[in-house]
């Protein structure tokens, strides 16, 4: 019997295997990588290694033009969006009366950053300010609510209290509700609303970083309204 039937046969994984092994193969066998024919990704048309490593590199760039491009778009974004907060900012400090700042920081977001409605309330306020728009209407419950958020809430408008300070409640598809601290762990002592009509304005996937600094500068500017 020939011994050599007894051996088992030699499989692609044991091919690969001697490929990766002997990395002078090609090197001594140049005609043999020059003619591998391989199934282009475009077609069913047989390309070379060569060009088929080509096309996969190409690939690669087009991500990576992709990406790139992305990245300046959301840098320019993000300038944007910078530029408007620096101008709102601007026009909190010019602000010279206390009483005044609640509507000009209302204002001041709607204009500034496109948004169709806006409203605040707040609570705890000086004497002086009792008895103003912007600290009337509001319950327990709003307030409880306003303490139980430690971020910004992003989402849809299922009759929540606050939304009814809108000047149109039932036009906000989705809002943003911003709780209103003098220091981080602070109790609250106001809530800022945002709303929009387009429901995916504000959504509960949504990163509320931005929202955050908002809440924070619109907190410190509103300071001068408390005892």
């Amino acid at each position: 019997m020939d011994p050599r039937t007894d051996l088992p046969p030699i499989t692609e994984d044991d091919i690969a295997q001697f490929l990766v092994n002997t990395p002078g193969f090609f090197e001594r066998h140049a005609e043999v990588l020059a003619s591998v024919q391989l199934t282009s990704p475009h077609g069913q048309r047989a390309v070379s290694l060569q060009e088929r490593q080509a096309e996969m590199l190409r690939e690669k760039i087009r991500h990576l033009e992709l990406k790139a491009a992305e990245m300046i778009r959301h840098g320019q974004d993000n300038v944007l969006i910078a530029d408007h907060l620096h101008a709102w900012t601007r026009q909190l400090f010019l602000v010279q009366a206390p009483a005044a700042l609640p509507q000009a920081l209302v204002q001041g977001l709607r204009d500034e950053f496109s948004l169709p409605q806006a409203a605040i309330r707040l609570w705890g306020v000086a004497s002086a300010w009792a008895e103003a728009p912007f600290a009337l209407g509001v319950s327990a419950d709003a307030q409880a609510f306003a303490q139980s958020l430690a971020q910004p809430y992003c989402g849809s408008n299922p009759g929540l209290e606050a939304a009814q300070w809108l000047d149109d409640p039932a036009a906000a598809a989705s809002v943003a509700l911003l709780p209103l601290r003098p220091a981080p762990q602070a109790p609250a002592f106001g809530l800022l609303v945002l709303a929009s009509d387009d429901p995916r304005r504000f959504h509960a996937q949504m990163g509320t970083a931005f929202l955050q600094r908002i809440a924070d500068l619109a907190s410190a500017a509103l300071t001068r309204l408390l005892p």
